[in-house]
């Protein structure tokens, strides 16, 4: 199942994506729920109630997508140095302040985050801040939790899946490189991509799939999330060892070699450039610089 959240003749809904993908079924929310996105829905799901009845279908075509959660309850939980070469690449990059205490190949998740206000939705235009040119992509498999919890084991983890959706954890390098905790560099406004809707874990094999990112038509990004240094559960056995999950919590896995500070000299993103992202099971990401 694929759940978006939209915009219609001023209003704003969330809907059951069709399988053909060509139409919406809306479910009946009140507006306030309808401006949470998704995240009603992972919750009734999550306590086991029904779902909410649905309404006559709309084209897809005929809706502006918006992020599936568009503010999310709190941060965005997010990964660093996952995949085996892309932590390399980082470690050369003089940005990596793990380095010292990591090496190459971190011995443990590296966990920050971005903050909600942060978040915008499919072909929103990311706005390129007066204060940074060192801007850059990261293509990223998100975790939607389901059912929430503390000190989760990673036998158990798998079952708190609700599903999954696509982030683009957009970075100021500059800003990542000149302190020593990377919530700034990652957090400015419009810099978390999502979309473009939430799928459920029965339709998306998160320890499976591949993740692509093309920059104005050139690919950059492509991997499988079987290259990650720390799976699924481990990540989320680790996080919610002191920290409880909750119902619509978003887990960003890391991102793939190929981003723009891994070229020599980096290649940063400029404004007009457009940043497409694919990842299998879910679907297009896709986002301008402005």
């Amino acid at each position: 199942m694929k759940i978006a959240a939209y915009r219609h003749q001023g209003q704003q809904g969330v809907g059951r994506v069709s399988q053909d993908g060509c139409q919406l079924e809306p479910f009946q929310l009140s507006a306030q729920d309808a401006a949470l996105g998704a995240l009603p829905i992972v919750e009734a799901q999550a306590a086991g109630r029904a779902l909410p009845a649905t309404g006559a279908p709309i084209a897809l075509a005929d809706v502006q997508l918006l992020a599936p959660i568009p503010r999310p309850r709190r941060n965005v939980f997010c990964v660093g140095k996952n995949y085996h070469a892309h932590a390399k690449e980082f470690a050369g990059s003089g940005f990596d302040s793990s380095a010292k205490s990591g090496g190459d190949i971190p011995k443990d998740p590296i966990i920050f985050s971005k903050v909600p206000e942060s978040v915008i939705g499919p072909n929103e235009a990311i706005l390129k801040p007066a204060v940074s040119d060192a801007l850059d992509y990261e293509a990223e498999l998100t975790i939607v939790i389901g059912q929430g919890g503390k000190g989760i084991s990673k036998a158990d983890a798998m079952k708190h899946v609700w599903g999954y959706t696509i982030i683009n954890d957009f970075t100021a390098r500059d800003w990542q490189g000149r302190h020593s905790q990377w919530l700034l560099g990652k957090s400015f406004d419009t810099f978390c991509p999502m979309g473009p809707w939430l799928v459920t874990a029965d339709e998306c094999d998160g320890r499976n799939t591949d993740v692509k990112c093309w920059v104005n038509g050139e690919l950059r990004q492509n991997a499988n999330t079987k290259d990650f240094i720390f799976d699924i559960p481990t990540l989320i056995e680790c996080i919610s060892a002191g920290i409880t999950l909750y119902p619509g919590d978003l887990i960003a896995t890391g991102t793939p070699a190929g981003v723009g500070i891994g070229f020599n000299p980096p290649r940063y993103l400029k404004s007009g450039d457009v940043v497409k992202i694919e990842i299998g099971g879910i679907g297009v990401l896709e986002n301008p610089l402005r």
